[in-house]
């Protein structure tokens, strides 16, 4: 009887973070059609189902929203979903919830790797997901060395992600000091922003997202066992630092890849899974696929209210998640203290 009654707690509680993934999904795909049905040249939903069935024989009107506003909605689901799963891997990994790639500098890392093949070897672009990827591991290489002592602690890992993070920005700053004459698109890349993404963007970042997506899923018992503490993972038979290693690097590519393609986007690691966990639980089966549809609806509306809100003028998704990313981590901030 106790265990029929404990199984039906347990089938209803996966019952609904099941129902809240669902939501998640369509906050997704309603984010989709918002973003391209409102702009400076508003479509009804119905025309936006035409032009996606039918993308060869495109009126004019047809030709703007598919090689413009569509391809820019799905550059920045796949950056939303890269950088939430990005961030709740951190999260866990670090068992610490105010892990964000961009708080503790592996999206700086990335950044600084792009940004000089961007501004150096503009001729090499095509190298700039592998090159960041690269910068984005160094960075969490360092921070791992800075914060190590006897072990992982939430709050070192913080204050040396906040240094590593400093000195990466330096080194941003000076490249632009150095090639001020190619400063415009280096800004562009600081801030974090959608404007100008095409199929090119999308054909870039896929390959990531859909490698990374699935990786995720298959790391999430291994992140359920982690967060447990070291000693009861290594008492379960978990290797804990080659675990650590391989899904640092799995958050590190996905990372990466957003930032060679929008630039430095903050806080969406932060408080996409903080939120999802608030709502589903710390169960990362269920946390992963939740945060990762939550941040692509996020970053697709912020991307929709930064660009029409004040039209003409655009205002970059980077800054949007800026306005509501710090406040939300000075609360998380004074919260673990």
């Amino acid at each position: 009887m106790i265990n029929n009654i404990k199984n039906c707690k347990k089938s209803n509680r996966n019952f609904y973070k099941i129902t809240v993934i669902i939501v998640f999904i369509i906050l997704a795909i309603s984010a989709f059609f918002i973003s391209n049905v409102y702009g400076s040249m508003e479509i009804s939903i119905k025309d936006i189902f035409t032009i996606l069935k039918h993308p060869n024989n495109l009126t004019p009107q047809g030709l703007v929203i598919w090689n413009v506003r569509i391809p820019r909605t799905i550059v920045g689901v796949l950056v939303g979903i890269n950088l939430a799963l990005s961030g709740a891997m951190l999260q866990g990994v670090m068992r610490n919830p105010l892990a964000d790639p961009g708080i503790i500098g592996i999206s700086s890392g990335a950044g600084l790797a792009g940004m000089i093949i961007l501004i150096i070897f503009p001729q090499y672009q095509y190298l700039v997901p592998p090159v960041a990827f690269v910068g984005a591991m160094g960075a969490a290489m360092m921070i791992y060395i800075l914060a190590w002592k006897g072990g992982i602690q939430p709050m070192r890992v913080v204050l040396a992600g906040v240094a590593v993070s400093a000195i990466l920005g330096a080194g941003i700053s000076a490249l632009m000091v150095f090639f001020s004459d190619r400063v415009h698109g280096a800004i562009m890349f600081m801030n974090g922003g959608l404007s100008a993404r095409s199929w090119p963007q999308v054909y870039t970042i896929l390959p990531y997202t859909m490698v990374g997506l699935v990786l995720a899923i298959i790391m999430s018992e291994r992140l359920n066992i982690l967060v447990l503490g070291d000693d009861t993972a290594r008492g379960l038979g978990l290797n804990v630092e080659l675990v650590r290693l391989e899904i640092t690097a799995i958050a590190a590519m996905l990372a990466a890849s957003a930032v060679s393609v929008v630039g430095l986007l903050g806080f969406v690691g932060l408080i996409i899974p903080h939120t999802t966990r608030l709502i589903i639980g710390s169960d990362y089966k269920y946390l992963l696929p939740g945060s990762a549809f939550l941040g692509a609806a996020v970053v697709v509306f912020c991307d929709t209210f930064g660009r029409t809100i004040f039209a003409p003028v655009e205002i970059p998704v980077g800054i949007i998640m800026a306005l509501l990313g710090a406040p939300f981590f000075l609360y998380l901030l004074r919260k673990q203290s």
